[in-house]
């Protein structure tokens, strides 16, 4: 009886994180996991990767505590080696979420995927917010259709999300619009720390229901005016770390697709005379390795945009041609 429990609780497993409250079978107070719950910890996992120094910080855990939960949670969650094989067959399973254009899919190797996160950066009218609401509502499609199933969450950090370009795009993928807008969480962020205050809010929500895919329009934009100057820059990056950090804990989690734009500043030294000012992304090296794909956006003739894979572990560089339209982001029509 035991082992069929067992059983079902590894089947069960496979379709998403255990919830915190199964802590309780392994013998740790329900007092102790509603602590848990208080400070963010709302899956077995989320426990498993945190350091040990930050659940000690937990109020009212004392350190015996804390390492009997440690115990209690890697036993539930797998941490150690597993084999190239039995990787390679899972990452085959991975949802890809269609950018709306066949061309960059095609460079992107079937979409945006889950369970990592993508950055796009490009020049203000380079497409990024659009593309972000098309994914939003192509998230919603069913796998058959390159969607993800799931619902969508948008962290706006600039104010520029717009539900009625949903029920455009909605429209496009012949999706019911009411439907489409209910499936979107939004929230505006105002400054840095409640936009990282606002992932905790995000897990305790991921742990409800299936969300596909998570945006952040834009990650870097409350940080350019949050800190200012040379004397807060290791502040304003230590700062940016922990929410990447946070941002790719939902996406191992929950298997969700974390999208983040960057805005970009212009290099105006000595090159700049003769090439032009070269743009770069903000956020330095932290930004840079903390997105497993990075994309930069540019504008074309018209209505055309760019889209170049800047750093990605599995996709080559190349460069695809894509239009924003009132469906969103589509081919080009030549």
């Amino acid at each position: 009886m035991a082992q069929k429990q067992q059983q079902e609780e590894l089947e069960e497993g496979q379709h998403g994180p255990f919830p915190v409250e199964q802590l309780q079978a392994s013998g740790i107070a329900s007092l102790d996991v509603k602590k848990l719950k208080d400070a963010g910890l709302c899956t077995v996992e989320s426990v498993a990767y945190t350091p040990r120094k930050d659940l000690l910080q937990i109020k009212g855990i004392s350190e015996a505590k804390v390492d009997k939960i440690i115990e209690a949670a890697s036993k539930l969650v797998p941490l150690g080696f597993t084999s190239a094989s039995q990787l390679h067959a899972q990452r085959l399973e991975i949802i890809q979420i269609t950018s709306g254009s066949s061309e960059l899919d095609k460079i992107l190797e079937g979409g945006i995927e889950t369970g990592s996160i993508t950055e796009i950066y490009g020049e203000f009218r380079s497409g990024k917010t659009q593309l972000c609401h098309t994914l939003c509502v192509t998230c919603q499609l069913p796998l058959d259709q390159g969607g993800g199933e799931g619902k969508a969450m948008y962290i706006d950090a600039e104010g520029t999300f717009r539900p009625q370009r949903l029920l455009q795009i909605a429209e496009r993928f012949g999706l019911n619009g009411a439907d489409v807008l209910e499936n979107v969480a939004y929230a505006r962020a105002y400054n840095t720390d409640h936009q990282s205050r606002l992932l905790l809010e995000a897990a305790s929500m991921m742990v409800e229901t299936r969300f596909a895919l998570m945006i952040v329009d834009s990650a870097t934009a409350l940080y350019r005016t949050d800190f200012n100057g040379r004397g807060e820059l290791s502040a304003r990056q230590m700062h940016l770390a922990k929410f990447l950090r946070s941002l790719q804990k939902l996406a191992d989690e929950f298997g969700v697709a974390v999208v983040i734009t960057n805005q970009v500043v212009a290099q105006v030294d000595g090159s700049a005379i003769f090439a032009g000012p070269q743009i770069k992304p903000i956020g330095g090296n932290i930004m840079a390795h903390a997105s497993t794909t990075r994309l930069a956006l540019r504008k074309g003739r018209g209505e055309e945009r760019i889209c170049k894979v800047i750093s990605s572990p599995c996709l080559a560089e190349a460069e695809a041609r894509f239009q924003i339209s009132t469906g969103g982001v589509a081919d080009v029509k030549d």
